[in-house]
């Protein structure tokens, strides 16, 4: 009689889990992704430029301070730059928040943006779609808008030029290895 209690514990656990994975993926069913313009900026002969090198302990604060400051909604979120860009949040799923992870390789293109593909992905046991999952982060997290997540593609297009600084300074993103930790910005500061 137990053996039964039991079998009839784990099909109905099974069900559930399978429930759980069709919900998640009919919410996020993957939407055409935005275009992004990738055309090289104009700089105005005006601009003072000044490079910063950096290290990635150092721009994690930076980007985390961001973050914090920048947090509205439930859902929470971290970036953390190690080899690679690490994505750490949660996804709810019923009354039950999964925990999730996705690595990223960036890649700093030649207009000063920078765009980061996805490599690995984990969220609890569950095997789901890299697009659904990017979809589901693009439709649920409260990201800055000069980030641009790219499901189909599996990927996420930074734009450094839509990112709004006070006094309208600009970033270009000249190198991003960070495996190396050889990361440097190029700030462009406004005279007129």
């Amino acid at each position: 009689m137990k053996n039964k209690w039991k079998l009839a514990f784990f099909i109905l656990a099974g069900i559930l889990v399978a429930g759980a994975a069709v919900l998640f993926i009919m919410a996020a069913s993957p939407a055409e992704d935005a275009p992004i313009n990738k055309v090289d900026r104009n700089e105005d002969a005006n601009d003072v430029k000044f490079l910063i090198n950096t290290n990635k302990s150092d721009l994690n604060k930076i980007i985390n301070h961001y973050l914090d400051e920048q947090a509205t909604g439930s859902v929470d979120y971290e970036v953390v730059l190690r080899d690679e860009v690490e994505l750490y949040g949660t996804i709810p799923v019923f009354s039950q928040d999964l925990q999730m992870k996705l690595t990223f390789e960036p890649e700093a293109l030649k207009n000063g943006d920078l765009i980061l593909k996805q490599k690995t992905i984990s969220i609890g046991k569950l095997q789901l779609p890299v697009s659904y999952v990017l979809n589901f982060i693009r439709n649920s997290y409260n990201l800055p808008e000069w980030v641009n997540i790219q499901p189909n593609d599996e990927m996420v297009y930074v734009s450094m030029r839509d990112l709004k600084l006070k006094s309208d300074i600009k970033v270009r993103v000249n190198e991003f290895d960070l495996k190396e930790d050889n990361i440097s910005f190029t700030l462009l500061v406004p005279t007129k």
